[in-house]
C-alpha cells in the first residue's frame, strides 16, 4: 500500500491487484460525531460519489472506472500520468490547445447531463493517451441550476488564473468555444458567469 495523498476527507493511496495498480479511495471516520451517524454520512458520500462518476462516463466524459465500491471505500481504476496542474505550462502549443478543447467538451457534457463536479482545477484534471480525465468528484453534485453550473465553470477561470496566468487567454477561449458546442444551456450559463464577475468586482471596490 502506498498512500499518496491524505486530506481531512479521505486518504487515496495505491494498491496492486492482479498484477494491476488500482487507486482505493478511503473515507476516513471523524471522531467527532456520533459513530452511527459517521458511517452513515461516509457511506451516503462514497456512494454518491460513485453515482456521479458512472453518469460522467455514461454522459461521455473519461473518468475512472469504478472497480468496487464499499461502505466507504472506492476502488478505482488509477490513471497514471501528471495533473494539468503540474505539466500545461510546458506543453508545446499544439498539444495546449487539443487540451482546452477537450476540457471544455468535458464539462459541457457533465452540465449537460446534469453533473456539477464542485472543483473543476488543473490539479483534478489528467491527460493521458490523447484523452483528458476528471477526477475526483468528492464535492460534486447533481444539479441543472444555471447558477450552480456557472459557479462550477467560473472556478476553472480562476483555477486558470492562479496556476496559469500565462496561458489565461488563450486557454479560457478556446475552453469556452468548446463548452459552447457541447452543453446544452451554455448561453445561459455563461451570462450568468459574467453576473458573477460583476459581483465579486463590486465586492472588490
Amino acid at each position: 500500500m502506498l498512500v499518496i495523498q491524505r486530506g481531512a476527507e479521505a486518504i487515496l493511496y495505491l494498491e496492486e491487484r492482479d498484477g494491476q495498480k488500482v487507486l482505493v479511495k478511503d473515507r476516513v471516520p471523524k471522531g467527532y460525531r456520533i459513530r452511527q451517524l459517521d458511517e452513515r454520512i461516509r457511506t451516503q458520500r462514497t456512494r454518491h460519489e460513485e453515482s456521479l462518476l458512472l453518469k460522467a462516463r455514461r454522459a461521455g466524459v473519461s473518468t475512472p472506472n469504478v472497480l468496487e465500491a464499499g461502505d466507504s471505500r472506492l476502488v478505482m481504476e488509477w490513471i497514471s500520468g501528471s495533473k494539468l496542474k503540474d505539466s500545461l505550462n510546458g506543453m508545446p502549443p499544439d498539444q495546449r490547445r487539443k487540451i482546452y478543447k477537450l476540457m471544455g467538451e468535458s464539462i459541457g457534457k457533465l452540465h449537460s447531463a446534469g453533473i456539477v463536479h464542485g472543483d473543476l482545477t488543473t490539479s483534478n484534471m489528467i491527460f493521458k493517451d490523447n484523452r483528458l480525465y476528471i477526477i475526483d468528484f468528492g464535492l460534486g453534485k447533481v444539479s441543472s441550476k444555471v447558477e450552480d453550473q456557472a459557479v462550477d465553470l467560473y472556478l476553472l477561470y480562476e483555477a486558470l488564473k492562479s496556476t496559469h496566468l500565462r496561458l489565461l487567454d488563450e486557454a479560457w477561449g478556446a475552453v469556452l468555444k468548446a463548452y459552447k458546442q457541447n452543453c446544452l444551456k451554455s448561453k445561459e450559463v455563461l451570462d450568468r458567469i459574467a453576473k458573477i464577475e460583476k459581483r465579486r468586482r463590486y465586492k472588490g471596490e
